[in-house]
């Protein structure tokens, strides 16, 4: 059944939502989201909802991964980071799109949760997990050809942005309480180019161990 309601979500919360890129509705189609929610929510694993993951996280919306998945543009390359692992499901998406995914997640029992979850959806040897301040990224792995957030950013970090090669793209919820956009940030020669795009609504991107 799970395929089926994969099918379904993919035709109608994204490609009839506006998500065009074939490449990310494929993706989308092959992860089974089902194995990177709790089991007490996994009937719920393909509504059009975040849905909670535990130590007050969420797994994000299915639209919204999709979202970012668009707007990082990939071929398939790429060397990626994905800020915030929480239960791994973005970074399987992104490993179904880019030939290098790393991932960090602050929260030692959610990176613990994100592995075995990635190993049982079989992505553990596609995707680094890194422990750690998402907010400073993975240096040591740097530059990245694209960078996703997963937390909302009062701006976006400027670790992040350094961490990126020339055009470059981060994708971050930026914003607070009073309302939340889902920016895309171009590295660019003469600085960050902008793009604001649609209204989102995540946790806190929190700085820190």
């Amino acid at each position: 059944m799970s395929a089926d309601e994969r099918a379904q979500m993919v035709e109608w919360q994204l490609r009839r939502r506006g998500i065009g890129d074939e490449r990310v509705l494929a993706a989308m189609g092959r992860v089974p989201r089902e194995l990177f929610v709790p089991p007490q929510v996994r009937d719920a694993a393909y509504a059009d909802a975040a849905l909670p993951i535990g130590v007050e996280q969420t797994i994000s919306q299915p639209y919204m991964v999709a979202l970012i998945g668009e707007q990082l543009a990939l071929q398939g390359g790429e060397r990626v980071l994905d800020v915030g692992t929480g239960s791994g499901y973005q970074a399987a998406v992104l490993a179904e799109l880019a030939a290098e995914v790393h991932t960090i997640e602050r929260i030692p029992e959610l990176a613990d949760l994100a592995r075995a979850n990635l190993a049982a959806a079989g992505y553990g040897d596609r995707v680094r997990l890194h422990v750690g301040d998402g907010t400073l990224g993975a240096p040591e792995s740097a530059p990245f050809a694209a960078i996703a957030v997963a937390a909302a950013a009062l701006e976006a970090p400027p670790a992040l942005y350094d961490q990126l090669e020339l055009r470059g793209r981060l994708v971050v919820p930026v914003g607070g309480s009073g309302g939340q956009w889902l920016e895309v940030v171009v590295r660019t020669p003469e600085g960050p180019a902008v793009l604001r795009t649609v209204p989102c609504r995540f946790v806190p991107l929190v700085a820190g161990r």
